[in-house]
């Protein structure tokens, strides 16, 4: 048992890791409570039994929203979502690096209690203390009313943001007790968590309350703009069928009702409900056009997968395997303009000489999309000076699906959790290539937790990111560090502007 600012609670055992689940760090979003920032949980009496995982945050049905790891251990979806998992060695007083997880899903789906989450396996072999969390998405964490409903309402666009914030807080507060050190947090995520620790890199609220940052596929530049969010909103109360403004109103309406609007609102604009450049929560872009300020003593870890985009054309059931050399420049228009498409096909085909036409297709639009970002942020943050960067591609050829995917989104996830043996990822099979891989990518980022660097026995040498020499790690088999690896294809990207604009995107960028 541990005792919490809120109350005592009981968790149990996975062999020698202690488990607990669903522990509340701030009080049920419901009611008067929604689209408001968090507020702190009910203290309790008595002992709160900690077995199970607490609420997933309102969002449409789906794999990322079930969670848990069988069905009586799923949890279900509800606005009592403010809760957080804790695995650790032992409990009492420590001083263990702690590891806070920012679970993907962009900011409208997914949760902290996905199998693939587990934190036990980084226990064992890290010594560290592994935290999930699950916090407010989609309309209900990122709906700006503060031009239709007051400055009552000016940081209802970023409330998801502000109940991460939270949970640090809790973690700053708690987390001695859990055998963790307050002063020694990193927060990790992928895609979607990529984004939320590059926001937390760039927030004043955050400061203090972390001191490094992983980014895995999801650099985000630059937030929704406060007319565009506005006008968001304003077409969620038409589809609601209420007038404009009337919050009272949209706070007493049902879950699903609000969860099928926010599919329609997505289905008319084309876009989604995140994180507002609301001039309260946030009054600049995060990294853009430079590195925030904030994030100068911060270390920052970012990479991404070579073909990010292959995983959503899989999961779309995109017909890929039929693109030809013809048909490609037409296949690609959606994140190429037609003028510069010839010349970054050369360029792509020129370095990858063994690539087909699906690969390349993947090539490319994971170019345009993931690691052109990713890039920009690895720049900016060495621009910037002060606590390093670190860059990695991850490269190995998963053999999932005959290997169709090549390196897909998401394959870095059982590496870096060192979870191979669990479902639900495209790894493939447990194997002696993901044995290395899982090795080195976890210690890697266990190192980084404790000291700031990735640097381990299990891996080359690696030199921080600089603009002079571009380092990146190549996870593949075998591990490798290159200057500037892809000097072509970056050269040719980089006079590209990022597609994430203030209002949207060019190309609305999956989860």
């Amino acid at each position: 048992m541990v005792d919490t600012p809120y109350g005592r609670v009981r968790g149990a055992r996975d062999g020698e890791i202690r488990v607990f689940k669903g522990i509340p760090y701030g009080a049920p979003t419901s009611g008067a409570n929604r689209f408001r920032p968090p507020q702190p949980a009910a203290a309790w009496t008595g002992v709160r039994e900690c077995l199970r995982y607490g609420e997933t945050a309102p969002q449409s049905p789906g794999r990322l929203a079930e969670g848990g790891t069988s069905a009586q251990d799923r949890p279900v979806v509800g606005e009592d979502c403010l809760q957080l998992n804790v695995w650790t060695p032992a409990v009492g007083p420590g001083t263990r690096p702690v590891m806070v997880w920012l679970h993907g899903g962009g900011f409208e789906a997914g949760s902290g209690s996905r199998q693939l989450y587990d934190g036990a396996n980084l226990c064992r072999r890290g010594d560290v203390v592994v935290v999930t969390i699950n916090h407010r998405l989609g309309l209900f964490g990122h709906c700006f009313l503060g031009d239709l409903a007051g400055e009552e309402f000016s940081e209802s666009g970023n409330v998801g943001f502000l109940d991460i914030v939270a949970a640090l807080e809790w973690v700053r507060d708690s987390i001695a007790q859990f055998g963790g050190d307050p002063d020694c947090v990193t927060i990790f995520g992928e895609s979607g968590g990529g984004r939320k620790v590059s926001l937390a890199m760039a927030s004043p609220a955050a400061q203090g309350l972390f001191h490094r940052g992983i980014v895995q596929s999801g650099s985000h530049l630059r937030l929704t703009a406060r007319d565009d969010a506005t006008r968001l909103a304003t077409i969620l109360f038409e589809k609601v069928g209420l007038p404009v403004g009337d919050v009272a109103a949209l706070q007493a309406l049902p879950i699903q009702d609000l969860i099928d609007a926010n599919i329609a609102v997505q289905r008319e604009t084309g876009q989604r409900f995140t994180p507002v450049l609301d001039d309260a929560v946030f009054d600049a872009h995060p990294w853009d056009p430079v590195a925030p300020a904030t994030s100068a003593n911060i270390p920052l870890l970012v990479g991404t997968c070579r073909t990010e985009l292959s995983y959503f054309s899989f999961v779309a059931g995109e017909d890929t395997k039929s693109i030809t050399d013809e048909d490609l420049p037409t296949r690609l228009a959606r994140y190429l303009p037609a003028a510069v498409a010839t010349e970054v096909i050369e360029v792509f085909r020129a370095s990858n000489s063994h690539a087909s036409p699906p690969e390349l297709y993947a090539l490319i639009s994971t170019a345009r999309t993931y690691w052109l970002d990713s890039l920009l942020q690895a720049e900016r943050k060495a621009q910037l000076g002060g606590a390093p960067v670190f860059a990695y591609r991850l490269m190995w050829r998963t053999p999932f699906r005959g290997g169709a995917l090549f390196s897909p989104h998401t394959l870095d996830l059982p590496f870096m959790f060192d979870n191979v043996d669990k479902p639900d990822h495209v790894a493939g099979r447990p194997s002696a290539d993901t044995a290395a891989l899982a090795e080195a990518m976890s210690e890697s980022w266990l190192a980084f937790a404790r000291t700031g660097d990735p640097n381990n026995q299990h891996v080359p040498a690696w030199a921080p990111y600089s603009l002079d020499r571009r380092t990146e790690m190549l996870f593949d088999a075998p591990l490798t560090v290159v200057d500037d690896p892809f000097r072509g294809e970056r050269a040719t990207i980089e006079q590209l502007p990022t597609q994430q604009l203030g209002g949207g995107l060019l190309v609305r960028l999956p989860l």
